[in-house]
């Protein structure tokens, strides 16, 4: 099937003319800010290495709302002047965005969105694995997405630990998915995108039908954040991190390592 005409790239545009851009740029700040200030109650201990993979799943949604409250605390830096002291973030659930700074007084108001995306550094991936799919009309041109590494304080013990965070545009980054299945890949097959049908409220309730799809996808790679030429520098850079001075990926060496001999060692031997 021939290919349609490349268009033109996506391009990263911030909100400079929204009337809250300063709140936007501040918020950033805050962001950006996460690891020196990132709090958790969550504590961990006595866990088995070969069960190091198993944190990414047990943990995400805490990540989250610590994430989330985090940034509440962090009010003096997004609001110096008091003039959102009616607005909090807010997370909620099975639905873009996971955070939403809104009015708490009524719930009504919402200022902007946040989609949050936890990355245990030590997944048996050595990268993110999540997928976005959500369709780039139900972004709000200043909604963001922050993707939030994370590790044990004591690798295998301890308190989450959030690494430096990656932040970008919502709506740059869904047509950008788009883009690059479509004209990026080195891929045969239909690379065609099936766009979400009649999504166009930004703000979704759960049961709106906001996710984009790829025509022709075997290997259920459409919407993985990591794949399409956004993440692969700061991935490279988080893998290369010390934790407990030793870099993330000979931690990640290691522990798949201990998991193949536990495996072998596990497996009945055939007489």
């Amino acid at each position: 099937m021939p290919r349609m005409p490349k268009p033109s790239k996506p391009e990263r545009v911030e909100p400079s003319k929204w009337e809250h851009y300063d709140l936007w740029k501040r918020v950033r700040e805050a962001i950006l800010a996460l690891p020196l200030h990132f709090k958790s109650e969550t504590v961990i201990e006595g866990m088995l290495a070969t069960d190091i993979f198993t944190l990414n799943t047990a943990l995400g949604a805490t990540i989250e709302e610590q994430v989330v409250a985090t940034l509440n605390a962090l009010r003096p830096v997004w609001d110096p002047n008091k003039k959102y002291q009616t607005f909090g973030f807010v997370r909620q659930t099975q639905t873009f965005p996971d955070c939403l700074l809104r009015k708490k007084t009524d719930g009504q108001d919402i200022l902007m969105g946040i989609e949050l995306k936890g990355w245990y550094i030590l997944a048996k991936e050595g990268m993110p694995s999540f997928r976005f799919t959500v369709t780039p009309k139900v972004c709000n041109p200043w909604d963001l997405i922050v993707v939030v590494p994370w590790v044990l304080s004591n690798v295998l013990s301890g308190s989450p630990v959030v690494h430096p965070v990656t932040i970008d545009l919502a709506r740059y980054t869904a047509e950008q998915r788009n883009y690059y299945w479509q004209y990026e890949r080195e891929a045969a097959g239909d690379t065609g995108v099936i766009l979400a049908a009649g999504a166009t409220t930004t703000y979704p309730v759960k049961s709106d039908k906001i996710s984009d799809k790829a025509k022709y996808d075997p290997g259920g790679n459409f919407g993985r954040l990591a794949r399409y030429g956004i993440m692969q520098e700061r991935v490279r850079e988080t893998m290369g991190t010390l934790v407990r001075g030793v870099p993330a990926t000979e931690w990640l060496d290691f522990f798949k390592r201990a998991a193949r001999e536990s495996d072998a060692s596990a497996s009945p031997s055939i007489q």
